[in-house]
């Protein structure tokens, strides 16, 4: 999970203001050198840092309680609002030609994933937006790189065009053009070569390209566990190319976060998509609001939601959702939600993405075996059709049968219908917007950890600041869901 250590780091600053009345100046200043520190480490722009902490400082200095919010909770809300600001305030969409064909240029260095993240923005238009994207092969420097295309495009079922390696980059993309507007592509996406390092060679050669094309979009593609010289590399190209957005890939792997925090403010080039995985779908936008709750541990409800959108199915999603407000959710219904999830990445991943679950102890070393899938559908399998739709009839003799029939021991049988009535339970709670019930359940009054984890112990934190952040999070979430739906109901 992407900046686990700033995350963590942030999430300390701030504990001591916990069961403060009023935020003073030396909490503040103690507060204040922490968060500056956790930056640092994480890599973020020196610049940012001081610009960041100057205006935190400023926001926070002698602020008294709002209504409804206790100082550590506001603190956090002024550090969410500044994060979210230093990374650009909200998403920027693609720039789009009013004519077909939309030519998008990527640039970046060699090993940022650059052709990688080609084909999986191709193909996130193609499932979105019914386009008809072509590939053009412009790099014809780097070994393979035109192979690597072409089976990118073969796999998922998009056309590449190009000429070999022995023919100059500059009329390989007029005769794409070209055969663009012949089949007439919506979208044109020109895969330039990279170097180890920038030089003039290459930026005269993009600039070249770019004079050619006259691209709608320039994206430069960074690897974002490059931290800070991430930052340095958008600064170069932006000097030389009128740069539209930037990509960055393997933030699944970075655990810092100095690029997201420092490009946007370094450049002023906006972060339009994010790279998180080797999967085709693994490409998701960019918004810098999900992004700040993300980094101070507070989930990232609306992403979750989008990629169950995503790998759900709408007619399928419509029936279960009214399932659980009924609260006639099924096993039948559970098998299929677990063959779902296993679809949107891993289970660790998606639980940090609920409110207040990224910095819980009992995830820390979490490593969620797909073999426990396999295991929780043989127990479901073992069920007669009647038990499966009604879970009330599984007594205690029935729960042996099911082990047996599983090949399981019973505890984990009795772990897994534990599991399942809690989880209906929230489900039931969430559909009918009872956030709070939630919040109560996973406070400790109901749901731990180890039962959700088959044992992993530690259950969510009551009473300091974990839970507090949890409240907070849990409100803010509820908040944007009521702004989504609101605005999907005026499209």
């Amino acid at each position: 999970m992407a900046f686990e250590n700033l995350t963590e780091r942030l999430s300390k600053a701030m504990k001591n203001l916990t069961g403060r009345g009023r935020v003073s100046e030396e909490d503040l200043r103690a507060t204040m050198r922490e968060i500056r520190l956790a930056l640092l480490e994480a890599d973020v722009n020196y610049d940012t840092v001081k610009k960041f902490v100057a205006n935190v400082r400023e926001k926070a200095s002698g602020a008294d309680i709002l209504e409804g919010l206790n100082p550590a909770q506001q603190v956090v809300k002024i550090v969410n609002d500044e994060l979210t600001a230093t990374m650009g305030e909200e998403a920027v969409p693609l720039n789009k030609s009013p004519k077909i064909p939309t030519i998008i240029m990527m640039a970046g260095l060699q090993g940022a994933g650059k052709t990688t993240t080609v084909a999986k923005l191709a193909y996130k238009l193609k499932t979105e937006e019914k386009a008809r994207p072509l590939l053009i092969a412009a790099d014809v420097y780097r070994p393979a790189a035109i192979d690597q295309l072409e089976i990118l495009g073969r796999d998922l079922d998009i056309p590449v065009f190009q000429l070999g390696t022995d023919v100059d980059p500059r009329e390989i993309v007029r005769q794409g053009l070209a055969k663009a507007a012949e089949n007439k592509n919506d979208y044109v996406f020109i895969d330039t070569a990279g170097r180890l390092q920038i030089d003039e060679v290459l930026m005269q050669e993009l600039k070249d390209v770019a004079e050619i094309a006259q691209p709608d979009e320039i994206l430069l593609t960074v690897d974002a566990m490059t931290g800070q010289n991430a930052a340095e590399t958008a600064k170069g190209f932006a000097e030389a190319l009128d740069l539209t957005g930037v990509v960055l890939t393997k933030l699944d792997g970075d655990t810092r976060g100095g690029a997201a925090l420092s490009i946007r403010d370094v450049t002023g080039t906006p972060i339009k998509f994010v790279g998180q995985g080797e999967k085709p779908t693994d490409l998701d936008v960019f918004y810098p609001d999900r992004m700040a709750s993300r980094i101070l541990g507070m989930g990232d409800v609306l992403t979750l939601i989008e990629k169950a959108q995503r790998d759900f199915d709408e007619e399928e999603q419509a029936k279960q959702l009214e399932k659980m407000r009924q609260n006639t959710f099924d096993f039948n219904d559970f098998v299929s939600q677990l063959k779902q999830v296993q679809k949107m990445g891993p289970m660790e991943d998606l639980l940090k993405m609920i409110p207040g679950m990224a910095n819980n102890p009992a995830l820390a070393n979490l490593n969620i075996d797909a073999k426990q899938f396999a295991h929780l559908e043989a127990i479901v399998n073992s069920m007669t059709p009647a038990e499966r739709e009604n879970p009330d009839l599984i007594n205690p003799s029935r729960r042996r049968r099911l082990a047996a029939g599983a090949g399981r021991p019973i505890v984990e049988v009795n772990r897994m219908i534990k599991q399942f009535d809690q989880m209906r339970k929230m489900m039931n709670q969430a559909t009918n917007g009872n956030f709070g019930g939630i919040d109560k359940m996973l406070g400790g009054a109901g749901m731990d950890m180890s039962s959700l984890m088959g044992g992993m112990g530690g259950g969510m934190p009551t009473g300091n600041f974990g839970q507090k952040v949890q409240n907070f999070a849990m409100k803010q979430a509820a908040r944007r869901l009521q702004k989504a739906k609101k605005k999907r109901g005026r499209k």
